[in-house]
């Protein structure tokens, strides 16, 4: 169970985390400061959401992509620089030890992103040089920059092109149980995903789901009078934590992305530790979500907001139209089943447990949309939670977001089997 914590003390000790500062738990006796090295990947992930959403806005899918093409790039130039421990994404520049690893960072995130976003390269331009300052000159830094380069250009080329259709849009049809354009704004977006080029996975399309239910079947009246009770925007049978919950999970500044950061700090991840946490959730979760999406397109299903209000034509005599009806959260413009927020979060979990070796870790994060900080005590309460998120918020079919998790989990599965393992 969710509840609420204190978010500034959790903010607090994050932030110092990345910093470098060292934090008194209330009531600790004083002792002698502790010299924390700044965690440069965490700096450069907070930049990389800065360039990506903030700034650029992306959408959470787009977005998937960027990071996974950051972190990866920043995983090889860590790894390189720490004697190639693990098996490289995509190359191991060639690096000593005494490489600076921060200058490395800042690199190969700059030049992914640059790469991205030319647009912001003067903001872009400004966060490299500040975090160059703060590094002493010498061969140390210099060959740390050109090992980040390194990776990066490897990254950028590896990545030229990998959408092969890039002005691909959702089919949209007139029938009952046909996906048809969503409102409020009826737009077509992210059609293109279920072309882009894997990062890790031979065959997107191996990884599959069971359909929908039958529109007559007393299976699809459960599932959508389900989430036309719980998921209305002037529901009476949604609780108020369902509602925070539902808010929560459906922020366009990713909860996931602090968790991330978060167990980072927490665990005080090394910055080697935490590149290859990073790159392990970032790019299983774009492989992730190249599946879900190709799957989206195959059963191109309507979505509750638009199977509620046009239920009259469904040929079930258990459900009702109601063309009023309107979700508590607004409806990505994609076809249901599965949901991809689950598919999402079922990926970045998985590959959390991976690296833990655990699903039971103690995790917080805030949310600006609901207002609220959420708490869990393992990754599988975190996965069961969003699945019944996503009916409270009226964006998705209870069946469509339990194969979504299942999705997510497998495709992870895969991609960590075959990448960032230690060398042998």
């Amino acid at each position: 169970m969710a509840h609420r914590v204190r978010f500034k003390r959790l903010l607090g000790t994050a932030v110092a985390a990345v910093l470098g500062l060292t934090v008194l738990t209330p009531g600790a006796a004083p002792a002698q400061p502790a010299v924390a090295r700044p965690n440069a990947v965490l700096a450069w992930n907070i930049h990389a959401q800065t360039a990506i959403y903030e700034v650029a806005r992306q959408s959470p899918t787009a977005g998937v992509r960027s990071f996974a093409m950051v972190q990866g790039a920043v995983y090889d130039a860590v790894n390189a620089i720490a004697g190639t421990p693990y098996e490289p994404y995509l190359a191991a520049p060639p690096a000593h030890r005494g490489d600076s690893t921060p200058a490395a960072v800042a690199a190969a995130a700059y030049q992914v992103l640059l790469s991205l976003f030319p647009a912001q390269a003067e903001a872009l331009r400004a966060q490299y040089d500040e975090a160059l300052a703060a590094i002493a000159d010498g061969p140390a830094k210099a060959n740390g920059i050109a090992v980040g380069e390194a990776a990066a250009a490897a990254m950028i080329a590896a990545r030229q092109n990998d959408v092969a259709d890039p002005a691909a849009t959702w089919p949209v049809g007139t029938e009952p149980g046909q996906y048809r354009l969503t409102p409020p704004n009826f737009v077509q977006a992210g059609g293109w995903y279920p072309y882009l080029k894997p990062f890790v996975v031979d065959d997107p399309a191996d990884h599959r789901v069971a359909g929908p239910p039958a529109l007559t079947s007393a299976a699809y009246a459960r599932q959508l009078n389900e989430v036309k009770s719980l998921g209305s925007a002037a529901s009476t049978t949604r609780t108020p934590d369902q509602t925070e919950s539902a808010t929560w999970w459906d922020d366009y500044r990713q909860v996931e992305w602090y968790i991330k950061r978060g167990l980072a700090a927490d665990h005080r991840l090394s910055q080697l530790e935490t590149a290859r946490m990073l790159a392990m959730v970032d790019i299983a979760t774009a492989d992730t979500m190249i599946s879900c999406y190709q799957q989206k397109r195959q059963w191109s299903f309507w979505r509750p907001v638009t199977a509620i209000p046009l239920a009259d034509t469904d040929g079930n005599p258990a459900t009702a139209a109601d063309p009023a009806w309107t979700p508590l959260r607004v409806t990505a413009p994609s076809p249901e089943w599965p949901s991809g927020h689950a598919c999402y979060t079922s990926a970045i979990m998985t590959a959390l447990g991976k690296y833990f070796g655990r699903d039971r870790l103690s995790f917080s994060a805030y949310s600006a949309a609901s207002g609220t900080t959420r708490h869990f005590d393992s990754l599988s309460a975190a996965r069961a939670e969003l699945i019944q998120a996503r009916v409270w918020a009226g964006v998705h079919y209870r069946g469509a977001a339990v194969q979504g998790d299942r999705l997510g989990a497998a495709v992870t599965r895969e991609v960590l089997a075959e990448a960032f393992q230690p060398r042998r």
